[in-house]
């Protein structure tokens, strides 16, 4: 029904927030933690097993929200902090919440098996990266055969005036998968020709999303034939 081609990378991160974080099971009175995240919510599940086994004390309350939306949130609360834990968005938006001075450093255990790359360069680092992920089309079969579309082979095929109307992609304002998706493009291409590229595909698409997973979920639907999110969703 889908089918994904693997292309770009991005690094989501979780970072410690200026307001104290006091949490362990060791304390006898349930602590309640906040945490701000862009993580989808299939992920958010499986990693709410893990933290309620390990840390029976601690009530989380999590809000999510897309990386454009933290991103505002977090900078307008700066002077009142409502936030614990910044968990799940861009490097480059940790970048700039470490420039504003709003994080904590802070070394997890574990640090040391962390690749400097994806990491703050500082001891203790203010982020530490938890994933990395990779850009990615979905091709809907069913919507191509009604609409007569052929099998996009790359990523330049996604620029041919057939698929006009047919791509959905994430919109780099405020996603985190759309903003890393048009800067691998760049960074690949070299600003003059990855422009030019982007420009074409603008042509064709039909709708920028505000949710970086949309884009594949709307194609999954039947609604377009061709979205462009990151590969963890393609492969769903």
């Amino acid at each position: 029904m889908m089918r994904g081609v693997l292309r770009a990378a991005g690094l989501t991160v979780g970072a410690v927030a200026l307001a104290t974080l006091v949490a362990g099971p060791a304390l006898a009175q349930k602590q309640t933690v906040v945490i701000y995240t862009a993580i989808e919510n299939e992920q958010i599940t499986e990693y709410k097993k893990a933290y309620e086994r390990t840390l029976p004390n601690v009530e989380v309350k999590m809000k999510r929200l897309s990386t454009g939306d933290i991103s505002a949130v977090f900078m307008a609360e700066k002077d009142n902090m409502q936030a614990d834990l910044i968990w799940g968005v861009g490097a480059t938006n940790m970048l700039i919440f470490k420039n504003a001075g709003l994080l904590e450093p802070y070394a997890p255990r574990g640090l040391d098996r962390v690749q400097p790359l994806f990491r703050d360069k500082a001891n203790p680092p203010s982020w530490v990266g938890i994933d990395v992920y990779m850009s990615a089309f979905c091709f809907n079969t069913e919507v191509a055969k009604k609409h007569n579309l052929p099998a996009p082979a790359s990523w330049a095929d996604l620029t041919k005036p057939v698929y006009k109307g047919q791509v959905v992609m994430p919109n780099p304002a405020s996603s985190g998968t759309g903003y890393l998706s048009v800067a691998s493009i760049l960074q690949r291409m070299g600003e003059p020709e990855g422009w030019k590229y982007l420009d074409a595909l603008n042509q064709n698409i039909a709708e920028y999303t505000k949710s970086g997973s949309k884009p594949c979920k709307d194609a999954a639907a039947g609604e377009r034939g061709v979205g462009v999110s990151f590969e963890y969703v393609a492969l769903e």
